[in-house]
């Protein structure tokens, strides 16, 4: 009935590769979401809260409660930027550092065990696929 529609097989989707990363995240004592703020966080220490959105394609608001929440849980903190001082830039605590290659051995594990179901090739199109919609419906 659904199989040519884009929106139930994309969020059927989404709701069983959510149980597999909420697992994997659930061991750092954060939801998917968190961990991935926090890995862009990682990876470009300062940046603002709107690139964080904007790179993983969520609105402002919901990437504001993400950082509050990492925060809370002392892992980012906001700093005053050195250009602007209405910026405050995301940067990672000591304790968030260390949870870096742990959270991105975790990451690569999952996608190691998603391949191996799905096989390597239908996994890498698909993700190459789903890229390439997200861009255009832009």
């Amino acid at each position: 009935m659904f199989d040519q529609c884009l929106y139930f097989n994309a969020s059927a989707l989404a709701r069983r590769v959510e149980r597999e990363w909420a697992d994997i995240y659930a061991d750092f004592g954060l939801t998917p979401a968190q961990g991935y703020v926090l890995r862009v966080v990682l990876s470009e220490p300062g940046c603002l809260g709107s690139e964080i959105a904007d790179r993983l394609g969520i609105a402002r608001p919901t990437a504001t409660r993400l950082i509050d929440n990492l925060s809370r849980k002392k892992l980012v903190e906001r700093r005053q930027g050195t250009s602007d001082a209405r910026e405050r830039g995301v940067h990672p605590t000591r304790s968030g550092k260390a949870l870096d290659a742990a959270i991105r051995d975790a990451s690569a594990q999952i996608s190691r065990r998603l391949k191996a179901k799905v096989g390597a090739e239908v996994f890498e199109s698909t993700i190459a696929g789903m890229r390439k919609i997200r861009k255009a419906l832009k």
